[in-house]
């Protein structure tokens, strides 16, 4: 599965604070991620957060904040 910094993840559970979206701040063997609904972040296996992933939102060139 191709994952960058800066994606959006879409996981099949939600955070105790009741989000569902991720923020990719790390990529590698393991995964840093930021919840956007309280901003904890995590760390973990790549392997536990793919098997997760209910989506993929990926910010394009033409997409500008």
């Amino acid at each position: 599965m191709d994952i960058q910094v800066g994606d959006i993840l879409t996981m099949k559970k939600e955070h105790p604070c009741g989000e569902k979206r991720w923020l990719v701040l790390r990529t590698g063997m393991d995964f840093r991620l930021r919840c956007l609904g309280c901003g904890h972040e995590v760390m973990g296996a790549r392997s536990k957060f793919e098997r997760n992933i209910k989506s993929v939102c990926r910010k394009t060139e033409n997409d500008k904040l």
